[in-house]
């Protein structure tokens, strides 16, 4: 199954890292389900020097890219702008 790395940064005004805590228990339950499907590959915050989070690394398995896309509808970090830039690559993770 085709696999994808997400990388994607957070918004930078003032009430970005608000968003994102406020948003954090529903993107958690979407990797939750994304991981119960069998979709979710690994993941976590990006942190700033400070430890701030700063964005989030997603690697993601889905049959097609209309699959990915009918995820990324959905993510609650994109619909409430938590993530502003949002760059999505063919991954494969390595098998050692």
């Amino acid at each position: 199954m085709p696999q994808y790395l997400i990388t994607a940064f957070d918004y930078t005004d003032a009430q970005a890292l608000d968003r994102r805590l406020a948003t954090r228990p529903d993107h958690l339950e979407m990797v939750t389900k994304l991981k119960a499907s069998g979709n979710f590959v690994l993941g976590g915050a990006m942190l700033s020097p400070e430890e701030k989070m700063i964005g989030s690394t997603l690697v993601v398995e889905f049959e097609n890219e209309a699959a990915l896309q009918a995820y990324l509808d959905q993510e609650p970090y994109l619909l409430q702008k938590v993530w502003e830039k949002v760059d999505i690559k063919p991954f494969r993770v390595a098998v050692v």
